[in-house]
């Protein structure tokens, strides 16, 4: 056992001269920012910190975040991963729920150039806690889960995941409240990889993915699983330039499989799958081969180190190719939720199969393929009643995503007690209309599991970290009620032409002068599509930042009227 402190500084040792971390024009290499981390954790020891002293780090991503992560465990501390980004009453919850003894923003930062060559003598076990990220709860409030050094060790240095090398540059993409930062980070450091810091995929879209990675010599990244779907379609070898690929945090898309790998991608490609609470990934599967046929791509099988089990009610475990909730087990597992020993102990449980272990129970359904991979079926938490019939709305998923034109497929409850329906979001390969979708489901499934409303959207909402934004789909089935109940049409020629490319790009029927883009489905990526298309048919050149500040029709074809005007000169 390990810590990643003890990681870090073997890491530097060994590849001292080779560069840590490049973010624009700045390059530190493992030394430099080492000595950067030094600095910062001497300010936080004369402050005070003591070991297991939990310090909120709210900066943005860069040389100064990484640097600030590395001070406070250097310090003893464990770092709060606190999105800059956020609403200030986000951050502040946050903040407050994990008892932070201090915050480090950019005001708060020491001055690099006073670089310290030794760490203050802390001592840090494996079993001390690392960082605290925050994941979404049921009930609306976020929950705080404590990961320990010897989880993030385990899964830096776990030899089931795609090995890296010293000469390969990672792209981070990731903010640091997301799990997904510690393959970007520790992974990196544990094999002596450079850290390149990378706009979003959004911009990077924008000016061209596929050459900003190859302009970057961007090696191995992951990259959210919705991300990877909607890149793909748009650009099958926006990644062909990368060694490894990985993907996780939702549902990767046979057809997305199967376009990547047609192409001029040569490198590894893994798709994972693992919950905040059991460090980022507990399986993983290397996607070389989808069939025609297939319905869904696994997530693998247990990575080194951890246990997975799938069981019944009774914690027994499941027939074989038969459906259970998940379970983890093994060096991912983390302490618990911070503050919470009532939910610790509902969802952390003692391991029936290793002695003395604990294991943590998902929440997720799967099934163990013939082959052994595991596949996932869904959310256990997915069932409800409907007009007193029990309905798994991960069943009505599956089965509708068994439409040819069905590419993506979410179903949502909408109403209260005899009021309560079905709606099913969908996006689509091809033309479909919502009857042909509602008998479709009416010949594969009864009366009651059929939805009463088909909305068709061009992108599933996403969430900043990448996976599928339910909160979001809830507000666009709200939207999309109001919408058709109060329609504006658009009546000038700029509202006229919006609606058009707003129509076809977010596949919706009917656009209103009054409508929001975003309310309609759209997000950041479909907002660089609209940028270009707008330009194709207009020759206005538009900042995407211009569709987020007017995002009503109305108001961007007034803005786009402005801009189309001929320049007076007196």
């Amino acid at each position: 056992m390990t810590t990643l402190v003890l990681m870090w500084a073997d890491a530097v040792r060994r590849y001292g001269d080779r560069p840590a971390v490049q973010h624009d024009d700045v390059t530190l290499s493992y030394a430099e920012l080492d000595r950067y981390a030094n600095t910062i954790a001497w300010h936080l020891h004369r402050r005070g910190l003591r070991p297991e002293d939990r310090v909120a780090v709210c900066l943005p991503r860069g040389v100064d975040v990484l640097a600030a992560i590395l001070g406070v465990l250097k310090a003893g501390g464990a770092y709060v991963a606190v999105d800059p980004r956020y609403p200030d009453a986000r951050r502040d919850l946050m903040v407050e729920a994990s008892g932070a003894v201090t915050t480090l923003t950019e005001a708060e930062l020491p001055d690099r150039a006073a670089a310290e060559d030794g760490p203050p003598a802390v001592e840090v076990g494996p079993a001390h806690a690392a960082c605290v990220l925050f994941t979404s709860g049921s009930s609306g409030t976020p929950k705080a889960v404590v990961l320990e050094h010897r989880n993030v060790c385990g899964f830096a240095r776990n030899s089931s995941l795609p090995p890296l090398r010293s000469t390969d540059r990672m792209g981070q993409i990731s903010s640091l409240s997301f799990d997904a930062f510690h393959y970007e980070l520790w992974c990196a450091v544990a094999h002596g990889a450079a850290i390149v810091v990378l706009p979003t995929i959004p911009e990077m879209l924008a000016a061209d993915l596929r050459k900003e990675l190859r302009r970057r010599r961007i090696t191995a990244m992951l990259v959210p699983t919705m991300a990877v779907n909607h890149v793909v379609r748009e650009d099958r070898d926006a990644f062909s330039s990368l060694r490894v690929l990985c993907t996780g945090g939702d549902v990767i898309l046979p057809g997305t499989c199967r376009e990547l790998l047609a192409g001029d991608f040569s490198g590894e490609f893994h798709n994972l799958y693992g919950p905040t609470e059991a460090t980022t990934a507990c399986t993983a599967y290397p996607v070389v081969d989808v069939p025609a046929q297939a319905e869904s791509v696994p997530i693998g099988h247990p990575v080194a180190g951890a246990r997975v089990y799938v069981l019944d009610e009774a914690l027994r475990p499941v027939a074989a190719d038969a459906s259970g909730q998940l379970y983890v087990g093994g060096h991912g597992v983390g302490r618990g939720y911070l503050g919470n020993p009532g939910l610790t102990a509902e969802r952390f449980l003692p391991d029936p199969f290793q002695p003395g272990g604990r294991m943590y129970a998902t929440g997720d359904l799967a099934r163990r393929r013939p082959d052994g991979a595991l596949e996932f079926l869904g959310r256990a938490d997915r069932q409800v009643k409907v007009r007193g019939y029990r309905v798994e709305l991960g069943e009505v998923e599956r089965v509708l995503g068994g439409h040819p034109q069905v590419r993506e497929v979410a179903v949502l409850t909408a109403g209260d007690g005899q009021d309560r329906a079905l709606v099913a979001v969908v996006t689509r390969h091809g033309p479909v209309h919502p009857d042909e979708l509602r008998a479709y489901a009416a010949e594969l499934m009864p009366q009651h599991m059929v939805p009463s409303a088909f909305l068709v959207v061009a992108e599933m909402p996403a969430s900043d970290h990448g996976k599928r934004d339910w909160q979001a789909l809830e507000r666009l089935c709200e939207a999309e009620r109001a919408r058709r109940s109060a329609h504006a049409p658009p009546s000038t020629p700029g509202e006229v032409l919006l609606a058009g490319i707003w129509a076809e790009l977010l596949a919706v029927e009917v656009v209103g002068a009054d409508d929001d883009f975003f309310g309609l489905g759209g997000n950041s990526m479909m907002a660089f599509r609209a940028q270009q298309r707008i330009r194709r048919q207009t020759g206005v050149v538009l900042d995407f930042r211009d569709i987020f500040a007017r995002p009503v029709l109305r108001e961007l074809a007034a803005f786009l009227d402005q801009q189309a005007q001929p320049e007076v000169v007196a």
